[in-house]
């Protein structure tokens, strides 16, 4: 029997980062992709995010892939959005996202950082908040 734990923080944006996740809509795109990951065996651990972005502390099993689980993610959600009428336009989600493992040691703070999107993007936006993500963990564009 294997025993794995692979946290990932990830995150990824709306097409154009247009600003369909208005606090009307959020709460249930999140509530449907929190049923529809567990049903894909996805364990998001936590998941919140703002007006153009989402974040997620995603628990990754020892036969899935990174590209995989944000695919079935990114995927179902859009088309459940649209299938759903929950925005005017048609919606997409950005072809990228951010991902990078963490420590356990790191997952409280994650999980906390998270869960105060709404303060944290009073503060700082999304674009900023990405480019210090990105330099902090000394990530490099990956190309499909």
């Amino acid at each position: 029997m294997s025993y794995i734990k692979i946290w990932l923080h990830c995150v990824w944006a709306t097409k154009y980062r247009i600003p369909y996740l208005t606090d009307k809509i959020r709460g249930d795109v999140i509530s449907h992709i929190y049923s529809n990951a567990m049903t894909k065996g996805i364990y998001i651990n936590q998941l919140n995010g703002y007006s153009d972005h989402l974040h997620a502390l995603i628990s990754m099993g020892g036969t899935q892939n990174i590209s995989e689980i944000m695919q079935n993610i990114k995927g179902e959600s859009s088309h459940w959005i649209n299938k759903n009428k929950l925005t005017r336009l048609k919606f997409k989600w950005q072809n990228d996202f951010y991902c990078v493992s963490i420590g356990e040691t790191q997952s409280e703070r994650i999980r906390k950082y998270i869960q105060n999107q709404e303060q944290h993007h009073k503060k700082i936006r999304w674009d900023k908040e990405l480019e210090k993500l990105i330099k902090e963990n000394n990530l490099m564009r990956m190309t499909d």
